[in-house]
Parts: structure tokens; C-alpha cells; sequence
């Protein structure tokens, strides 16, 4: 079986911090940031990008889709 490693890119304007990303993602990749976007949420972020497995669960849980994931085989 190949790696794989994954990148999710926020659209950081779009996101309004509900967290579910946060909680779906199994190797712990993403959490909220600390400052705001303009419109004064809180938006999610890959706090630990090398563990991410380009498994997508944050792409289908996210209600405002402003989330995007990418896989490369290693």
C-alpha cells in the first residue's frame, strides 16, 4: 500500500470556527486558530501538518465547505 500524505487548505474568510473539523480529523491535524478572520470567528488551521493522512473526514463534516483536502502518494 502507497503513503499518502495530505494538505487541507481553509478558506479562513468562509470558516466560522464550529470545530467540527477539529473533531472528525482521527490524526489530530487541525484546531482553531487564534485570531479571527473579519468576521470575527475563530478559523481552523493544519496545527500539525505532517501527520495528515488525506483521509478527507474534515472536507465532509464542514457545513460551510470551505474546506479542501489534496492527497500525494509518497
Amino acid at each position: 500500500m502507497a503513503k499518502v500524505r495530505g494538505a487541507v487548505v481553509v478558506d479562513t474568510e468562509v470558516c466560522k470556527g464550529c470545530e467540527l473539523c477539529v473533531e472528525s480529523c482521527p490524526e489530530g491535524v487541525l484546531a482553531l486558530h487564534l485570531e479571527v478572520n473579519s468576521r470575527g470567528y475563530h478559523y481552523s488551521y493544519m496545527k500539525n501538518p505532517e501527520a495528515c493522512i488525506g483521509c478527507a473526514n474534515c472536507g465532509v463534516v464542514c457545513p460551510d465547505t470551505c474546506i479542501t483536502v489534496y492527497r500525494v502518494k509518497l
